[in-house]
């Protein structure tokens, strides 16, 4: 990917940081999700007082897309305080809508913009998809 790609989805998840509504935990995310068709989409998490209901950022920007018509899907920057990786359910969501595991880049940006890219792959090794499903 690009360089000057992965300095707009930092900057952009770094703006979607800012809009994140997290009173409880005060751990504000950004996300930025790259699909084929080259659109960008934007989430931030949003925490409710009954935090069962809380979204992570990742899914905001996966499920923006989605309900968007887009399926296919590149790269996505997540930016935190430090840097750190999607949880549990991201990456199970990245799994549903992610056809390569080995191509498609999850960029980990913390507060300063520094940045490290991963693949789903490295941060999802034994992915459940739907393939499991069937056999």
């Amino acid at each position: 990917m690009e360089k000057g790609t992965i300095e707009q989805l930092v900057r952009l998840a770094l703006e979607a940081r800012e809009r994140a509504h997290a009173p409880y935990s005060r751990y504000k995310v950004g996300a930025a999700l790259l699909s084929s068709s080259g659109t960008i989409y934007t989430g931030c998490n949003v925490e409710n007082a009954s935090y069962g209901l809380t979204v992570c950022a990742e899914r905001v920007a996966f499920f923006k897309a989605v309900s968007e018509g887009e399926r296919d899907f590149l790269a996505i920057a997540v930016a935190t305080s430090n840097g750190a990786p999607p949880c549990g359910a991201c990456l199970q969501v990245m799994a549903e809508f992610v056809e390569d595991f080995s191509s498609f880049q999850v960029i980990l940006v913390n507060a300063e913009g520094v940045w490290k890219a991963f693949t789903l792959k490295e941060l999802y090794p034994f992915g459940f998809t739907s393939r499991l499903l069937w056999r």
